[in-house]
């Protein structure tokens, strides 16, 4: 009996089976799965570009409680951190502290990277008592608090820790920075 039997069916000529490769099987499977695997040390695309603005100045016809609102969206949406800065036009320490950062664009880079800034008016013609309440009581100013995307406080910090003669250690600066950012996944 031939190799390849089969049933005769009148009129047909049986035709031997095909075999295929084993490795070239392989090939092929490998090939249509390739796309459905995950590559290796792909990062997820950035977020889209949204609309929001930084509050970068202290402005006392601002409403804080919206401009929480609108960072805390911010945040989620980006995967950052809050940076609530408390202080005013008035303050010389204020306007230093704004002063470090544009000399330092590693440090500006830093905290615009890990964090939505928003910058809480305290002065004579709005104090923001209010909104303020629902914080630590503040000593001096600049004052820094640190919040979680769903607006939690995570720490207070007076930046009077930074201060190294008339200006701030930027070295002082990045390491509260980078310890308060969002940890890396």
């Amino acid at each position: 009996m031939p190799r390849f039997a089969s049933i005769a069916t009148p009129g047909l000529t049986p035709q031997p089976r095909a075999r295929m490769n084993p490795g070239m099987v392989f090939a092929v499977c490998l090939f249509l799965l390739a796309p459905m695997t995950p590559k290796r040390g792909h990062k997820p695309p950035p977020p889209a570009p949204s609309d929001y603005k930084p509050v970068t100045v202290y402005d006392a016809a601002r409403n804080p409680a919206q401009d929480l609102q609108d960072a805390m969206r911010e945040a989620a949406r980006t995967k950052r951190r809050i940076l609530l800065e408390v202080g005013g036009d008035w303050c010389v320490w204020c306007n230093i502290m704004d002063g470090l950062f544009e000399s330092h664009p590693g440090l500006q880079n830093l905290r615009d990277s890990r964090y939505v800034r928003v910058k809480i008016n305290f002065g004579k013609d709005n104090p923001n008592e209010e909104f303020l309440s629902h914080y630590s009581r503040i000593a001096q100013y600049p004052h820094f608090f640190v919040l979680d995307s769903q607006g939690k406080l995570l720490e207070s910090r007076d930046t009077g820790a930074f201060e190294h003669g008339r200006t701030y250690n930027s070295k002082k600066l990045a390491a509260f920075l980078k310890k308060w950012a969002p940890r890396a996944k």
